[in-house]
């Protein structure tokens, strides 16, 4: 390789790195990281439990009942 393209591709690494680093820093910044544990504490909530507004079981239908 020569001295010219060795110093294109530093060039263009630099400019990737820089952009990877502010991409993070932004993201740390706006506050894309603060809740660790959110997730994790959701997972084990039921997901019918009705008191959740957009789970709640209509008391009209009878899911459980088999028709024939």
């Amino acid at each position: 390789m020569t001295t010219t393209t060795l110093l294109f591709l530093l060039g263009v690494t630099i400019i990737f790195v820089g952009i990877a680093a502010a991409g993070i820093l932004w993201a740390i910044k706006s506050g894309q990281y603060d809740d660790m544990e959110g997730p994790a504490q959701r997972i084990l909530m039921d997901d019918d439990d009705p008191m959740i507004p957009f789970k709640r079981l209509n008391p009209n239908l009878n899911q459980n009942k088999i028709e024939k």
